[in-house]
């Protein structure tokens, strides 16, 4: 029988893997949607849900897309999706599409998150929030009265930065783009959306042009750093302190100036160039002859590739890219048109080649995303995003532009490309400016921010490291601690409570296949423990952890910090103590379903090593975020998920725990390096004894008597069973034996002290007769 279930359960695997594997491959095979979204999304709208009075929409028409809005036969506005009118893109790096509705004067009536592919899937952020930070933007007229340097309406959401700065600037973007096309906000108005789209306006005829401009491929010519410095071939961006200061002072978020960045006010905060590589002159240049080779073999036909590279106290990279693969403090804008490169775009470079290159902190190769609209041969800016700590749950930040135009040497005219439009006033490249300051909530930090929310953090910190030692103390003096079954049982159900309540739901300190995931993706791409200093509460959990595995496996972790592990065994008590049956699995078939976890954490860790955010995505197998930091409010699926294996929790205790974790698993492999065996056994222990295999609550005790250390998570009852007088047979057998020994030790004491009174001292005494006189004396 148990030959057939073990059989069964394999084919299910393999089943199972082959649906994983299709499944994964579907995902990867969708195709990236290009064409205009209005028609799409239009008929999924009710007219009055994006624009109050309206009962129907016209038909989408123009360029770009907008639909008109009529109450009857009165037109009122347009509504039109913002990606439809600029190309901005989110921290998964595709279109994040909102369909708006503005009324002819610029008032915006509606506006609405339609998709997205956000992928937030460390710090979780309820769809609800984003929907009320959209709201916000109803009411305001953007083209009439802009807010101070575009700020947003609503504070930005703490973990979602990106997206909404993103959401922030493409609403902005929009608005003035349609103004310009349809004259929204203007007393032109009214005017029907035929002209826009019929292509030329009696303005048009008026604006001056110049040819399209193409990268000279032609011109190849080794030149010095400065050389290319002065023509402007290289471009730079150099902000002092005093400039970064001057900046928040300028953007209006309260307190930014009253956190200045420290230091003398002519220090380097950043010190930025960037160049174009893919033009052979530039490239050749910077990368070196075998560089601009190795470059060529990589790049498509037609597509481009930049440096960036940094200086100073600020980094340009930032450690966001890390966690997610999104480099998103910088950001390539080309008109309408934006984008942000990710870690598959990047390359490390240790040095450029030019003679007189000056050392750079870090240097970038960026190859521009294939789907990118981007052209090269006109002008672009590269936008820093720069961000101040406020306080623990406040931040602000501005941007900096650093403007790039390749010099005309390095450019030739398209002779069959359509007329450029000339713009009234171009800013030459390599200007300093400052630009875009605005008010904002968490961004990736300066070098100084991890200081700052530890010192946030202080208090927190503290009661995680007093917790630390406690659990420090209950190991090392564990032999003391379970001869007192009953103080010891009641004190793991306290410290259970504490990591679910105070680490899980309050701190959010819930460790992650994540944080491995992105811990070995930084090994390969570019380690910093800047972003990893970022959460001091996972940071120190993480060492802890680390540091605990060389004397007591993953056990330290996962059986007495992990929330949902505490979440689980907390549940599987109140369970018992109501009366559910617990299902004893097969030996057998416990170590063969115990493997899943292994397998679960090798798929997760070979995707990573193609996409980490694919990865990411795929680790939804962990219920930690729906149950631990969204405390289960979610989507109905990823709830119902974490109930089924909390409800299979209370049948089999640690259910997730024994046969799904992937973390369990990732902390399981280098646990094989532990150095102490803390945990006790006797000689009799698996044979013939199988008190502690039976009583074992995740069935770590092989028949054998031997421990798991992979599947043992310390909870130490083995060890109260180790010191119990009654429960433990060898004891109760030594004590039988001790018990003999002293009742006849006793005995024969007692044996001896009756003999002892029964005993009589005789005393023999010499007496000599008395001399008597003798007659003859007389």
């Amino acid at each position: 029988m148990s030959a057939e279930i073990i059989s069964r359960i394999q084919a299910a695997c393999r089943r199972g893997a082959a649906a994983f594997l299709v499944l994964t491959a579907l995902l990867l095979c969708v195709p990236q949607a290009m064409a205009e979204r209005l028609p799409e999304f239009l008929p999924q709208t009710q007219p009055a849900d994006i624009f109050p009075g309206a009962d129907r929409f016209g038909a989408p028409e123009g360029k770009p897309m907008v639909a008109r809005v009529f109450q009857g036969e009165e037109p009122l506005g347009y509504v039109y999706v913002t990606t439809d009118v600029v190309n901005t893109r989110g921290y998964s790096s595709k279109p994040i599409d909102i369909l708006v509705g503005v009324a002819d004067d610029g008032t915006i009536k509606g506006a609405k998150l339609v998709e997205h592919h956000e992928p937030i899937v460390l710090i979780g952020i309820p769809q609800s929030k984003v929907d009320a930070f959209i709201g916000a933007y109803v009411g305001l007229n953007l083209i009439r009265s802009p807010a101070p340097d575009n700020q947003a309406p609503a504070d930005i959401i703490s973990g979602a930065t990106v997206t909404l700065m993103v959401i922030n600037d493409s609403i902005y973007r929009s608005m003035r783009t349609l103004s310009q096309q349809y004259g929204i906000g203007t007393a032109t108005a009214g005017a029907t959306a035929n002209a826009a789209a019929g292509g030329a306006s009696e303005a048009a005829a008026t604006v001056q042009t110049r040819p399209h401009r193409l990268v000279n491929q032609e011109k190849a010519d080794v030149q010095s750093w400065q050389a290319l410095l002065n023509e402007g071939a290289i471009a730079r961006l150099h902000m002092t302190v005093a400039d970064v200061n001057k900046a928040f002072a300028a953007g209006g978020k309260a307190g930014a100036a009253a956190h200045p960045e420290k230091g003398a006010d002519d220090d380097t905060f950043v010190d930025l160039y960037t160049a174009l590589v893919s033009q052979p002159a530039i490239g050749k240049s910077l990368l070196g002859e075998a560089g601009w080779n190795d470059l060529q073999g990589r790049l498509k036909p037609g597509q481009q590739a930049v440096v960036v590279a940094g200086e100073g106290r600020y980094s340009f990279k930032g450690s966001g890219y890390v966690r997610g693969g999104i480099f998103d403090r910088i950001e390539v804008v080309q008109g309408d048109e934006s984008f942000r490169f990710t870690d598959l775009n990047h390359q490390r470079l240790p040095a450029f080649d030019a003679a007189g290159a000056p050392h750079f902190k870090e240097i970038a190769l960026f190859t521009v995303p294939e789907e990118v609209k981007f052209d090269a041969a006109e002008p672009w800016r590269l936008q820093l995003m720069i961000q101040r700590v406020l306080s623990v749950n406040d931040k602000a930040f501005v941007t900096a532009d650093l403007n790039y135009q390749l010099p005309q040497p390095y450019t030739v005219d398209d002779p069959d490309g359509e007329p450029v439009a000339v713009a009234a006033a171009v800013t030459p490249p390599g200007t300093d400016a400052v630009a875009g300051a605005a008010a904002a909530a968490e961004g990736e930090p300066s070098s100084q921010l991890w200081k700052q929310i530890w010192q946030g953090k202080r208090w927190q910190i503290g009661v995680v490291a007093l917790s630390l030692l406690i659990l420090v103390a209950v190991f090392f003096f564990q032999d003391t601690l379970t001869k007192y079954p009953k103080f010891y049982d009641r004190f793991r159900l306290v410290y259970l409570t504490f990591s679910l309540f105070y680490i899980g739901w309050y701190a959010q300190a819930q460790l992650s296949v994540v944080n491995v995931l992105t811990f070995t993706t930084a090994l390969r791409t570019g380690f910093s423990w800047e972003y990893f200093l970022m959460d001091p509460l996972v940071f120190i959990l993480w060492c802890a952890t680390a540091i605990s595995i060389l004397f007591w496996n993953r056990g330290a972790f996962c059986g007495w910090l992990c929330p949902f592990g505490s979440l689980q065994e907390l549940l599987n008590r109140i369970a018992k103590k109501l009366g559910v049956k617990q299902i004893v699995v097969p030996h057998g078939v416990h170590t063969r379903m115990a493997a899943l976890k292994y397998v679960i954490f090798m798929v997760l860790f070979g995707v990573s090593l193609y996409e980490l955010g694919l990865a990411e995505k795929l680790s939804e197998v962990e219920p930690f975020k729906t149950a631990i930091i969204l405390k289960f409010v979610r989507e109905w699926w990823f709830v119902a998920f974490a109930l089924v294996l909390l409800l299979a929790g209370l049948f089999i205790e640690r259910f997730y725990c024994r046969y799904l974790c992937p973390l369990g698993a990732a902390l399981a492999i280098p646990a094989r390096l532990r150095v102490f065996d803390w945990l006790r056994r006797y000689p009799m222990c698996g044979n013939p004894c199988q008190r502690c295999a039976h009583d074992c609550p995740v069935q770590a005790i092989h028949p054998e008597g031997d421990i798991d250390p992979n599947e043992c998570i310390q909870c130490l009852h083995c060890q109260m069973l180790y010191h119990h007088q009654t429960d433990c047979p060898h004891v109760v057998q030594v004590n039988k034996k001790k018990q003999k020994q002293a009742a006849a030790k006793a005995e024969l004491d007692a044996q001896r002290r009756a003999q002892a009174q029964q005993e009589q001292v005789i005393h023999f005494v010499d007496k000599r007769p008395s001399e008597k006189p003798s007659d003859t004396a007389r």
